[in-house]
């Protein structure tokens, strides 16, 4: 008579979460339609996106995206998912309240963060260095501050994480999730890289995989 012993081998994964933890995946190089892996579950983004692309759920453990093979491996095939959507809050920190339509002829990156994100935290130096380096190039950085809990409401809070931190570029205040809403965000941080015309053509979502988001930065600018 013969016996087995089953062994059974118990993995622990952590949950995608709202506030990112960082990935390889973390850079989302947006793929055609026909590219993109069935397999990975919609998630909501701006209508000119959420057609074309799916994501992971906010439960779901991050899933490899499809990315597209270009001569430089830095620099992901760039497409145009159409206008984005127009930012109207109306209360803003280091800047006057902003509108992406009087920004045509500059490149913008809009982040989505919230000052209680470590992953936001991590974030925020190499933004730092993006907008000393190429700002005077073209490039406009607006931080949209969607908070996440009751102390990050307070504007009073926001301006003083955003001075510990050396954050000197636009911050709009979207207390009420305007913006969040009007681009169907559900993560922090998040960073559409929207052309001189006005087009989302690059989403990064999470920390990390620098080097490919600055290669979109500098052909956007170069267009």
């Amino acid at each position: 008579m013969h016996t087995r012993t089953i062994i059974l081998l118990a993995v622990s994964l952590p949950l995608w979460t709202g506030c990112s933890a960082p990935f390889s995946a973390a850079t989302l190089r947006l793929p055609p339609p026909a590219e993109v892996a069935e397999s990975v579950e919609a998630a909501s983004l701006p209508a000119q996106l959420a057609a074309e692309i799916r994501l992971p759920t906010p439960t779901q453990q991050p899933a490899l995206i499809v990315a597209v093979a270009t001569p430089d491996p830095l620099l992901p095939e760039l497409h145009n998912w159409g206008l984005a959507p127009e930012l109207t809050n109306e209360e803003w920190l280091n800047s006057p309240p902003l509108r992406l339509a009087d920004l045509r002829g500059k490149v913008v990156m809009v982040e989505f963060w919230t000052f209680g994100c470590i992953n936001c935290q991590h974030v925020t130096p190499t933004l730092q260095q993006w907008h000393q380096q190429y700002s005077d190039q073209g490039l406009v950085i607006i931080g949209v501050h969607t908070p996440e809990f009751a102390y990050e409401r307070e504007v009073v809070n926001v301006a003083a994480a955003a001075e510990r931190a050396g954050i000197t570029w636009p911050v709009a205040i979207d207390n009420e999730r305007q913006s969040w809403q009007a681009y169907n965000n559900h993560y922090w941080p998040a960073m559409y890289i929207i052309d001189k015309q006005g087009n989302i053509r690059y989403l990064a979502i999470g920390e990390g995989n620098y080097g490919p988001t600055e290669a979109v930065i500098k052909k956007l600018l170069a267009e």
